[in-house]
């Protein structure tokens, strides 16, 4: 995290009639939280980095943004743009995974390390509307769209295990063939199926819409982004958003849009997983919690999202089973064999992370009275090893997850351009009329 904020300074300091960093709010724990700012056009654009604490990837991009655009008028000058990068919205839960971030990149290391707060303290969203948001975090991202009013903002996410993907509260079209070409170039598996976006329509390969927020459903909403949320704060404003999804750990049958050979076995097989799963936690969970309820804070901050996992899980397991009546009369979408392998590893990351979550409860006390942690442990290595030998999951390097996220980006903000030129020829508000800025090439 500090790292963030000592190159960002460099890398002003090496330009100071283009580049500034300022101080824009500061995070619960009192971490300034800094915006840094190239160019002088009046088009904003802003870009949000470590929006969940446990995605770092977003910090490496808006740097490479940074000097980007520090390098090409296109993206600057002959674009009447300025580019303004949030390097992180969430530093105090981004230090929380420092555990693994330095490597090595182990899918074990970053399950006993990993860490991501409660549905209710995580910046983006706002579940009670933006006037009753309570995170400094959240209400310093509210006080920027409001003061920047950009025509293009970015949220900038990491898949932990998976593929890449978009999500647009505006259609981009162009943005899936560009996204294709970079995956394809980068080896970035792009996933077709998005658990994320599994009732979302699609806008292109890898390319999804948000739909409009809707009330009262708060588990959903831990896993659908079914509530109001930032994405969506600065529509008044004529402003796209695009959320841009970069794997660390890439599977590549994510990509696979066959039909499968038997769907309603698979669903059966995930269901069935994640309610045992769901159990064997419950279980440990009881037996940690006397324990840990005398720990603290840091406990407290532990507990929450092991709350959250818990209480979606069997929700998620009756909505997938071909069985069962969840009672939302939703039915499933038609399902390719990508959207199958999407839902197996969302179930099993919900599990995975729990437990992760619950080891580091044990091992920060620093005391087993329970006697858990062996199972833990187990549970841990088994999980992991399904990622990594029944999925082939694989380490994707840092810099090629960043150049990924970085090209989606770039290509994005080219495409907006021309829609921004083509409403305003077409009269409609909140759109400069600036010609459109030439793809990025290297």
């Amino acid at each position: 995290m500090d790292e963030l904020g000592v190159r960002a300074a460099e890398l002003a300091a090496r330009h100071p009639g283009d580049a500034r960093l300022r101080r824009v709010g500061t995070s619960r724990a009192g971490t300034p939280l800094l915006l840094l700012s190239v160019g002088h056009g009046s088009r904003q654009v802003l870009v949000v980095a470590g929006p969940h604490a446990n995605e770092p990837v977003g910090g490496a991009t808006v740097l490479r943004l940074a000097e980007r655009a520090l390098a090409d008028p296109r993206l600057t000058e002959a674009a009447d743009a300025t580019w303004n990068l949030l390097l992180c919205v969430d530093p105090d839960g981004l230090r929380r995974n420092e555990g693994w971030l330095s490597g090595p990149y182990t899918l074990g290391r970053y399950a006993r390390n990993f860490f991501r707060p409660g549905f209710l303290e995580q910046p983006e969203w706002l579940p009670d509307g933006p006037g009753r948001a309570t995170l400094p975090e959240t209400r310093t991202l509210l006080e920027l769209q409001d003061e920047l009013r950009p025509f293009l903002q970015f949220s900038l996410h990491g898949v932990d295990i998976g593929g890449g993907f978009v999500e647009l509260t505006h259609d981009l079209p162009g943005l899936a063939q560009r996204l294709a070409h970079s995956a394809a170039r980068l080896g970035i598996p792009r996933e077709l199926g998005a658990y994320d976006a599994l009732y979302w329509p699609h806008l292109g390969p890898a390319v999804y819409r948000i739909p409009p927020p809707r009330r009262g459903d708060l588990t959903a909403a831990i896993t659908e982004a079914a509530v109001e949320s930032t994405w969506c704060h600065p529509q008044r404003y004529g402003t796209v958003t695009a959320v841009v999804e970069a794997p660390m750990w890439g599977v590549a049958a994510v990509g696979d849009g066959s039909p499968p050979a038997d769907r309603d076995a698979v669903l059966r097989s995930v269901s069935r997983t994640l309610r045992h799963d769901t159990r064997l936690l419950n279980h440990l969970l009881a037996r940690i919690r006397p324990g840990a309820r005398q720990a603290g804070p840091d406990a407290a901050r532990l507990l929450a999202p092991v709350d959250d996992y818990l209480l979606v899980c069997p929700r998620l397991a009756d909505a997938w089973d071909p069985d069962t009546d969840d009672g939302s009369g939703r039915s499933l979408p038609a399902l390719s064999t990508a959207h199958l392998v999407a839902l197996r590893i969302a179930g099993r990351r919900l599990a995975l992370r729990t437990a992760g979550l619950l080891h580091q409860l044990v091992t920060r006390a620093g005391r087993d009275p329970a006697g858990v942690l062996p199972e833990l442990d187990r549970l841990v290595d088994e999980w992991c090893a399904d990622y990594r030998d029944g999925c082939a999951a694989r380490w994707i390097p840092v810099a090629r997850q960043a150049e990924y996220q970085t090209r989606v980006v770039l290509a994005a903000f080219e495409l907006a351009g021309r829609r921004a030129s083509a409403c305003s020829r077409s009269g409609e508000p909140g759109w400069g009329s600036e010609a459109a800025v030439p793809m990025h090439r290297e």
